[in-house]
C-alpha cells in the first residue's frame, strides 16, 4: 500500500462562498483547488481533513483544467445542521458519520446516482443508489510509547482496563476520547461499541475515573498523543493515526476483541447544481478507494486484514443506523455515557 503524500502547504485561498458569512453552522477549514476563473465549480462539504483530501482533489482535477473544487470542512454534527436544518446548497456531502449520512438520505435530501463504477460496489457499500462508501477505516486505540515505557502493550479492551488500573500514575489526566455531545462520529463509534460488548461501559467508567479529556476530532487526539500530553486516545480513526502520528511515539492498536470499521460515505444532495460533476467525483473516490491512505482500506477489499476477520465489526449502512438517532434513545444513551465518563 503506497504512502499517502500529505500536502503541507494547503491552498487556503481568500475566496469564499458568497453566502458564507450568513451560515450558522461552524466551518473548520476551507480550501479552493483549481483556477479562479474555472468554467465549472464543484462545492463539497465534508468532515474529512483538508490535508487528507487535497491530493485526491488534485488528482481528480488533473484531467479537468476547467474545474475548481471548493472544499469546506465541518464536523459531522455541523454537516448535519448545514444539510438538514439549513438546507445548505452544495454539490456533494462526504462524512465518516454513516448514521447521519443515512438519515439525510432517508429524509429525502439526496438524489440517485448510478454509474458503471457504483454498480461494481458490493451491496453493503451502497444504499438505495444514493449513498456510497469509498473507504473502510478502523476505530483504533492510540497509545504513547513513552507513557507506556516498560509496560506490556495491551491487545484488547480488557487488557487496557487492567493496565490502567495497575498503573494509575501513567494515565491520570492523560486519557482522551470523543465528546459525544459534539462529535457525530464519536457518537456513532460509541453506540456501535455499546451494541457489541458491555466492556465498552466498563472502559468508559475507568477512563472517567482518570479525568478523561474530551475532543471534537481524531486529529487533535493524535497530536496530543504525539506530544505526550495524552497517554492514550480511544476510538481514533486508524487512517489518521497512521498518517499523522509520529511512529517513534505513537502506537496504533486495533483491539483484538473487536475492531469497529467505519465506512466513509458520499451522496449528492437533491439541491446540487452540478450533479453530473459530483457523480464523476464519487466515481473518482470509489476508483481511488483511498488506496494510498495509511490505515484506509478500499471498499473492494472484502477480506481486508485476513487474519483478523473474526474481530472486525463493519458499520453497515441502512435504516438500522437510525435507531440511536431517535431523540429519546439518544438522550438516554448520552445520559448513561455522561454518568460513566463525566465523573
Amino acid at each position: 500500500m503506497r504512502k499517502f503524500v500529505l500536502s503541507l502547504g494547503l491552498s487556503l485561498l481568500c475566496w469564499q462562498w458568497a453566502a458564507l458569512p450568513l451560515q450558522a453552522f461552524e466551518i473548520e477549514d476551507h480550501i479552493s483547488v483549481g483556477p479562479a476563473d474555472a468554467r465549472q465549480v464543484l462545492r463539497v462539504i465534508s468532515n474529512g481533513d483538508a490535508e487528507f483530501f487535497e491530493p485526491t482533489i488534485r488528482d481528480f482535477l488533473s484531467s479537468r483544467p476547467d474545474v475548481r473544487v471548493d472544499y469546506t470542512v465541518a464536523s459531522s454534527s455541523e454537516l448535519m445542521v448545514a444539510m438538514g436544518r439549513e438546507g445548505h446548497n452544495v454539490d456533494l456531502a462526504i462524512s465518516s458519520a454513516t448514521d447521519l449520512q443515512t438519515k439525510l438520505v432517508n429524509d429525502g435530501l439526496s438524489r440517485k446516482y448510478v454509474s458503471s463504477v457504483t454498480a461494481q460496489l458490493p451491496e453493503w457499500a451502497r444504499w438505495r443508489d444514493n449513498l456510497f462508501a469509498f473507504t473502510q477505516e478502523p476505530a483504533a486505540i492510540v497509545l504513547s510509547r513513552s507513557a507506556l515505557a516498560g509496560l506490556p502493550i495491551p491487545k484488547s479492551r480488557q487488557e487496557l482496563i487492567g493496565l490502567m488500573r495497575e498503573h494509575p500514575d501513567r494515565f491520570e489526566g492523560k486519557v482522551g476520547t470523543y465528546d459525544l455531545q459534539t462529535s457525530g462520529l464519536g457518537y456513532l463509534f460509541a453506540t456501535q461499541d455499546a451494541r457489541t460488548s458491555e466492556t465498552y461501559w466498563r472502559l468508559s467508567e475507568v477512563m472517567g475515573s482518570f479525568g478523561v479529556k474530551l475532543y471534537c476530532c481524531s486529529s487533535q487526539m493524535i497530536d496530543d498523543v504525539s506530544s505526550g500530553e495524552l497517554a492514550l486516545a480511544y476510538n481514533v480513526l486508524g487512517s489518521y493515526a497512521r498518517a499523522k502520528g509520529n511512529p517513534d511515539e505513537v502506537i496504533v492498536m486495533l483491539p483484538q476483541d473487536y475492531t469497529i470499521i467505519m465506512m466513509r460515505t458520499a451522496f449528492i444532495p437533491k439541491t446540487s447544481e452540478a450533479p453530473e460533476l459530483a457523480g464523476l467525483f464519487i466515481d473518482h473516490l470509489i476508483a481511488r478507494g483511498w488506496e494510498a491512505a495509511p490505515g484506509a482500506v478500499s471498499v473492494s477489499e472484502e477480506d481486508a486484514w485476513t487474519g483478523e476477520a473474526q474481530a472486525l465489526r463493519r458499520i453497515r449502512m441502512g435504516p438500522g443506523l437510525l435507531v440511536y438517532l431517535d431523540r429519546l434513545k439518544k438522550a438516554a444513551f448520552l445520559s448513561e455515557w455522561s454518568s460513566a465518563i463525566l465523573q
